[in-house]
Formats: C-alpha cells, sequence, structure tokens
C-alpha cells in the first residue's frame, strides 16, 4: 500500500548534507526484434503417410523480451510482471534505449512504452560496480521505491517528496543539472527496499558505491544512474505497479543476451 515514508532514523544525514552527498555518489552530478514466426498449423505425418496430429502453432507460444537470455530471464523470475529494459549497443556506451515491457500469463511478455532515448554512466558498464568509477551496473534490480523535488505525479510507488532532491551545478559536457531530480526511482543496487531514494544504508558496502537513480535526463552521461526524458519519467511513474513486482534490466546488449 502507498503511503509516506516513516522519518528516517536519529542521526541521518541533514537534507542539505544528502543533496550534496549525490554529486560523490552513483547519481549524474546533477547527470525490434522482428515480427513472431507465423503459426505452422500443418499436419504431422507418421512414416507410413498417417496424421500423427497438428503441430502446436509456433505463435501460441508465450513471447520473451527480444535480446534477454536465459541467464539475465533467470534474474528477472517468475513473479516479476513489469520489466523497464535499458541497453545500449557496447559495454564503453553511455547512450542507451529503455523499454517498458508487461508479462500476461497468455501472451507472455510485450511492450507497452518505448523505445525511448537514455543516459547511462560516462564510461558505459560494469559487472563490478564501485564507488566513482562512472559506469553503470549491469544486472536486474527491482524498483520500489520513487521521490523527487516535484509533486508526485500520480505513481503507485510510494514517493518522498522534499529539497533534498535538488541538483546543482554542472555536469561532464557543461550542462546543467537543474530539474535531474524532479522525478526519481530508486534502483535497488546497493541501497535498502522499501526506503526513500535518499536512504544512504549500503548493505554491500560503501565501496561498491551506490545512489544509483533512473532520473531526468539532463543532456548528457551519469555518474552512474539512468536517464530519461522528463515526460518519459512522468510516464514511467505513472505505468510502474508495486503489484507487479517491476524490475529495471540494465547493461550493454551482449551482456542481456546471455
Amino acid at each position: 500500500m502507498k503511503g509516506p515514508y516513516m522519518p528516517l532514523r536519529t542521526g541521518a544525514i541533514p537534507a542539505v548534507a544528502l543533496a550534496a552527498s549525490l554529486v560523490l555518489t552513483g547519481c549524474g552530478a546533477g547527470v525490434t526484434a522482428g515480427a513472431p514466426p507465423s503459426a505452422d498449423t500443418s499436419a504431422v505425418t507418421d512414416t507410413k503417410g498417417g496424421r500423427a496430429g497438428a503441430a502446436e502453432p509456433l505463435s501460441a507460444r508465450p513471447k520473451e523480451i527480444p535480446g534477454i537470455g536465459p541467464a539475465t530471464r533467470a534474474r528477472i523470475g517468475t513473479a516479476s510482471r513489469q520489466a523497464l529494459v535499458v541497453t545500449g549497443g557496447t559495454r564503453d556506451a553511455n547512450r542507451a534505449v529503455a523499454t517498458l515491457y508487461e508479462r500476461d500469463d497468455a501472451r507472455g511478455w510485450e511492450a507497452v512504452a518505448g523505445p525511448w532515448p537514455a543516459h547511462n554512466a560516462l564510461r558505459g558498464w560494469t559487472d563490478d560496480h564501485r564507488q566513482n568509477d562512472l559506469r553503470s551496473p549491469i544486472g536486474v534490480f527491482g524498483l520500489t521505491d520513487a521521490g523527487g523535488r516535484l509533486p508526485d505525479p500520480g505513481t503507485a510507488l510510494p514517493y518522498d517528496r522534499g529539497p533534498a532532491f535538488t541538483a546543482r551545478g554542472t555536469n561532464f559536457d557543461g550542462e546543467p543539472l537543474t530539474g535531474a531530480f524532479d522525478y526519481v526511482v530508486a534502483i535497488n543496487y546497493n541501497r535498502e527496499p522499501g526506503t526513500t531514494p535518499l536512504d544512504w544504508t549500503r548493505p554491500l558496502g560503501p565501496s561498491k558505491g551506490g545512489g544509483i537513480w533512473i532520473h531526468v535526463d539532463h543532456g548528457g552521461a551519469t555518474q552512474g544512474c539512468v536517464s530519461l526524458p522528463r515526460g518519459r519519467m512522468k510516464e514511467l511513474l505513472k505505468q510502474l505497479d508495486p503489484d507487479r513486482r517491476p524490475v529495471v534490466v540494465m547493461g550493454p546488449a551482449e551482456s542481456l543476451a546471455r
């Protein structure tokens, strides 16, 4: 059930310090497949020429997400029924494409929004994300919590609004960061699910980085996050449904195809 966050624990970092620490963690510093095979309903004959029964139509099989291999599919699991797939062409690319999929029991996975242009970290992707490595973590991560400087646009996720989501300064190419954290969705990499995106608990330790969000695009690469155009961020927030156990599937195409 959606509801306000409980106050942070005693000793929590003040809002101003939290805003400043965003710059030092993962977030940007202010940063088809072809058509399915046609059904084959021709009869199968045995060696004596008799009818052995009709072949199962290929189109009746539930569809999988294009470009997702068996290892990545296993990490998505069976409980998740929403998946935002963010993929770039190479491991060193910082431009990506994001598509939101939903799973139906009979039809399988179908695209419901996108593809949208996206950015990821300046140096691309990594299987072993580290603090300040300027790479986005590869993997499948839950999406359970949201927030931002602006009012809730209508998401079913818990939404924490406050001035600590203010981004300041400029990014790698000199683009202003103003408004980058107007809307954010926390990516459950090295964080405690079910808390505000501003909770800096790091279960894997501080050296593994954190503060990896989906946030408003500022026109360039991020420090570790994924960014989407402002209108697409609002659309994503409205579509994410906690009852569908949403996840983000993120990384270069070669990694997600495993």
